[in-house]
């Protein structure tokens, strides 16, 4: 079992037992670990304490972080900037794949497929001539289904098993500390409709740390009566975490559901707010 596997058992008992405002020692207990380990390894993993990590986990947290991101939102999309600088903030060029390239299937291209740890699971790097294509958190059992997804957004091009890859990918992409803004921007490649392309384009300016609704991310492309065809694209978004589809949560706050499972958005959602900047 990874680190991440404890958090994520420890975030599920406390959706079951929020209320009776478990201590240290019982979530150690449902870790797996004395709570001297549970302390440190919890600690090392978020960069807080449980007990602050927990607070941001809450509803009221959630919707704390909506009612800023709606003003921070409109300030980055105005200016064209990714966020306030916070430490874990990304930057990534965006490219849409051209008609031509979506018609060939990525022929004649080898793309490069690794698996490698992140602090939130396994996941799987697709990286193609052109900039990252694929993204996704995996495990053993759907491992065969994200290779096979991968392979179906470009059906002509060869995948080469290749970890070292995602792993070199994976320590970047989660890289701590006021080095990690100072890096070349990373290049992504997405394979999606004219619309799709709008709806990440603008995910990607909700800065982190920041939450924003289905409504508003809606407003900020100029489609405010199209939440539903939003959710819809967000929901299509093939790069886990470097389009922060994590970042966009119901009007009233409440997480909800994430293609790459509800504990894992919410360990996102707080492991971002938690870490300052």
């Amino acid at each position: 079992m990874n680190d991440y596997e404890r958090i994520a058992r420890v975030i599920r008992y406390l959706d079951e037992c929020h209320t009776e405002q478990p201590d240290l020692s019982t979530l150690s207990k449902h870790a797996g670990l004395s709570p001297f380990h549970f302390h440190r390894l919890f600690t090392t993993w978020a960069g807080i304490t449980p007990k602050d990590f927990l607070q941001c986990l809450t509803q009221s947290h959630a919707r704390e972080l909506l009612r800023k991101g709606k003003n921070v939102l409109d300030v980055a999309m105005d200016t064209g900037l990714s966020g306030p600088g916070r430490l874990h903030d990304l930057c990534v060029n965006l490219e849409a794949a051209s008609p031509g390239e979506v018609k060939s299937g990525g022929e004649g291209w080898t793309i490069g497929a690794g698996v490698a740890n992140s602090p939130f699971g396994q996941c799987l790097v697709g990286q193609s001539p052109r900039g990252i294509c694929h993204f996704s958190f995996v495990d053993s059992k759907n491992l065969d289904a994200a290779l096979a997804a991968l392979q179906a957004d470009w059906p002509n091009a060869r995948l080469h098993r290749d970890d070292s890859i995602a792993t070199r990918l994976s320590a970047r992409i989660f890289k701590k500390g006021r080095h990690a803004r100072a890096q070349s921007p990373l290049r992504v490649l997405v394979h999606g409709t004219a619309f799709q392309v709008r709806v990440w384009q603008a995910l990607l300016k909700v800065p982190s740390g920041t939450l924003v609704s289905y409504g508003s991310l809606a407003a900020s492309i100029n489609q405010p009566a199209a939440s539903r065809a939003v959710g819809s694209a967000v929901g299509q978004n093939s790069l886990a975490y470097l389009i922060p589809c994590h970042r966009v949560i119901r009007e009233t706050g409440v997480i909800g559901n994430y293609r790459w499972g509800a504990v894992r958005k919410r360990a996102l959602v707080a492991w971002e707010s938690s870490a300052g900047g």
